[in-house]
């Protein structure tokens, strides 16, 4: 508990330091006609959850709590690639090249760990994989993860909200699990973004920012695979709390696609953007995210010990959600359109 305690502390107190102009760290966050945002606002939230989650994992391995062991290593040596990258970026441009180059390299990293995919655990079924299946599976998982993490890092208190969720949901399992370092890795991550989110929430006085986004969304889909090879869960547990991200993003991405845009451009055509847009505002938008990532959470931990059968009815029921959420916001957006043309 004291080391989730310091890493919200510390990423509390670092953002806090970085409203400062005279901070080194004080990267602002000018509006342009893609933003939600009307002002600009420091972008260096991301800084401080990386140092927060350094520091509380350093301490932990020299209190004796956490053991140092090559997959940790190979994890930390990931989240410094791309922070470095994302820094890099925040301060002035990176090409959508670099980074994609960056996102299969750190994704390299964690098969050099280890977190390789043998095949998919389904409710009451195992689909063994080919060794390159599987690692194509894997890189993609890993690099989508990283992208829809940065796409949607796009509304205040969203991306920092859905990561003390899910971090913390993934800690829980550990802990049931009797896996005490998954957990505690887990559990400073969620902590670290709880300190930031203290800052995010509507109205945000401070951004994730580059260094921060990809970071996380590396972060969710290491621990996923690192949880489904210690047996806490099968993958589709994690894609289930991570679902309100990865879903829009990729429904968003996919609709982009089709429409022949530019899908690494920035954008305003996401689920919560639209609802942004409609005039729901940031906060009670982010509210109804929130209540749709606890059930998301809360669900994925009860369907682990259900049969087979409840497992995949509880994931058709969240299918028929998300399409309900996607139709129901696409009709508000031409009703506004409609209501707007007859003005």
């Amino acid at each position: 508990c004291l080391i989730l305690l310091l890493a919200l502390l510390a990423a509390a107190g670092l953002c806090r330091r970085f409203l400062d102009p005279a901070s080194i760290f004080h990267l602002l966050d000018h509006p342009n006609h893609r933003s939600l945002h009307q002002q600009a606002i420091p972008r260096s939230g991301g800084v401080a959850i990386l140092l927060a989650v350094v520091l509380s994992l350093a301490v932990a391995i020299v209190a004796g709590v956490l053991s140092l062991q090559w997959l940790l290593l190979w994890l930390l040596a990931g989240v410094l690639v791309l922070s470095m990258v994302g820094l890099v970026d925040d301060y002035g441009h990176v090409s959508p090249l670099v980074r994609f180059a960056t996102h299969f390299l750190v994704a390299g990293l964690l098969l050099l760990a280890g977190l390789g995919v043998a095949g998919l655990q389904l409710p009451g079924y195992y689909l063994a994989l080919p060794r390159w299946v599987g690692l194509v599976l894997e890189i993609g998982f890993i690099v989508w993860m990283i992208t829809l993490y940065n796409l949607m890092d796009g509304m205040d208190g969203f991306a920092g909200g859905m990561s003390v969720i899910g971090f913390a949901t993934l800690s829980l399992l550990g802990l049931w699990g009797g896996q005490a370092d998954f957990a505690l890795v887990c559990g400073a991550t969620a902590a670290a973004a709880g300190g930031f989110l203290i800052w995010n929430f509507p109205p945000a006085k401070i951004f994730m920012g580059d260094a921060g986004a990809p970071v996380l969304g590396y972060l969710a889909a290491a621990l996923s695979l690192w949880g489904t090879k210690l047996a806490l869960f099968p993958l589709w547990v994690a894609l289930l709390i991570f679902s309100p991200f990865i879903v829009d993003a990729s429904y968003t991405l996919l609709l982009r696609m089709l429409r022949g845009k530019k899908v690494w451009q920035a954008h305003r055509e996401h689920v919560y953007q639209q609802l942004v847009q409609l005039g729901w505002g940031h906060k009670r938008t982010v509210l109804l995210a929130y209540g749709l990532m606890l059930g998301c959470a809360v669900s994925a931990g009860c369907l682990i010990q259900a049969s087979a059968i409840v497992q995949w009815l509880g994931l058709v029921a969240w299918l028929i959600i998300y399409v309900f959420i996607i139709l129901g916001a696409g009709l508000l957006v031409k009703k506004r359109h409609s209501n707007q043309g007859a003005a």
